[in-house]
């Protein structure tokens, strides 16, 4: 039955175009909020496992998946826009409102050019994310997964367990209540490559030797940069070539060891998505120094493409949610779906290809400047195929 509301939205555009917003940004929202629940659902789970295995921290769980919403959202809110605009047309042309209006004197595109409002606030938020928040939400999350590696030796220790810290395994026979002092103590680090050694050597694959501890206990050491060490009392150290089967011994008192890696903090070990967009200008223009530039070029480009997949979402979507009467507003659902993600993975993939000299930023440009194209096409292809066949008619005349 024809919606009777629909009749009062013909006499006023700007009663139709608040009637419009709302179903479209509150049917975005519900689309938004199931997405996000389904993906951050899955991440969850993943860093529960991590933390049933000692690899992490309960207690920082809730904030990696804090700081990893801006990620999801870079990508899931231009899609759950172009979701929630192709239910609210196909549900006009489904209910038969999309004909009064149409026969009010609205076409499907003044329909459509009514949201432009609604669609730049969500270019604005779309830009926000990709250039502000995903690059500080990656920092965020990497910073948290940086300090939980230097801490997990003690604050996920276990008695009668091995575990692992960076390149040390280590072993606890008991534990003090303050997880500060240890006793039997085993660690374990095994030999890798020697680069420092190797290239001044012959032999490339030098390894250095397998070290092996025995201490009848050990105290955690405070230290300002974040290093975990350990003071460790009455025991042997033990030094094996795992080639030629030799070894060294040695018997302590007390022996102060490092159990982690120093702390690293500059750009370089950073992924390139938690490079903020200032960082990435300089690494562009060569102040900042990082291993590939192209990276940052790539990345750059990236970010401002994203908010203009909003403009994409609203251009294909009002042609692409046509349906014929008693076809159901569900038909084409699926299958404009996959046109759209189609396009986005045109933009997602020329980063790598730019990222590995194979093209230029510039066709960021290009394949936005295609896929618009192809939008207009999609719009306004019906009106240009009857102005083509109203022109033979009359020649034929």
């Amino acid at each position: 039955m024809i919606n009777l509301f629909i009749y009062f939205l013909k006499a006023d555009s700007v009663i139709l175009r608040r009637y419009m917003t709302t179903q479209v940004a509150t049917t975005t929202a519900l689309v938004l909020g199931f997405l996000v629940v389904m993906l951050l659902g899955g991440r969850l789970i993943r860093y529960f496992g991590m933390a049933a295995e000692g690899g992490l921290n309960v207690s920082v769980l809730f904030s990696l998946i804090g700081y990893n919403l801006p990620y999801f959202l870079e990508l899931i809110l231009p899609l759950s826009f172009f979701i929630g605009l192709m239910l609210v047309f196909g549900r006009l042309y489904a209910d038969h409102e999309m004909a009064v209006i149409n026969s009010s004197g609205i076409s499907r595109s003044q329909l459509g050019r009514l949201l432009w409002p609604l669609v730049l606030i969500l270019m604005l938020i779309e830009g926000g994310i990709s250039l502000v928040a995903k690059p500080w939400g990656m920092e965020r999350a990497t910073n948290i997964f940086k300090e939980q590696s230097l801490t997990q030796a003690f604050d996920l220790i276990r008695p009668n367990e091995f575990i692992s810290s960076g390149d040390y395994h280590l072993y606890v026979g008991q534990m003090g209540e303050n997880r500060e002092s240890l006793e039997d103590v085993i660690i374990i680090q095994m030999g890798q490559t020697d680069k420092a050694a190797a290239k001044n050597s012959q032999n490339p694959d030098r390894q250095s030797k397998d070290t092996l501890i025995f201490a009848k206990s050990a105290t955690q050491v405070q230290h300002d940069d974040g290093q975990i060490q350990l003071d460790l009392h009455q025991g042997r150290r033990y030094e094996v070539d795992p080639k030629s089967r030799q070894y060294s011994q040695i018997g302590f008192e007390r022996y102060r060891m490092t159990l982690s890696a120093d702390k690293v903090d500059n750009q370089a070990a950073m992924r390139i998505e938690g490079v903020s967009t200032p960082d990435l200008l300089a690494i562009m223009h060569g102040t900042l120094p990082r291993d590939n530039q192209n990276e940052a070029v790539a990345e750059f480009g990236y970010r401002l493409s994203m908010p203009w997949l909003m403009f994409l979402a609203a251009m294909m979507a009002v042609p692409l949610s046509y349906v014929r009467p008693r076809q159901g507003r569900w038909l084409k659902l699926i299958p404009a779906i996959f046109i759209y993600v189609a396009s986005v993975l045109v933009v997602i993939s020329l980063k790598d290809s730019i990222t590995k000299g194979k093209m230029s930023v510039a066709m960021y440009l290009a394949a936005l400047v295609l896929l618009t194209a192809f939008a207009l096409y999609l719009n306004y292809h019906q009106r240009w195929v009857a102005r083509l066949r109203l022109r033979q008619s009359e020649n034929v005349s």
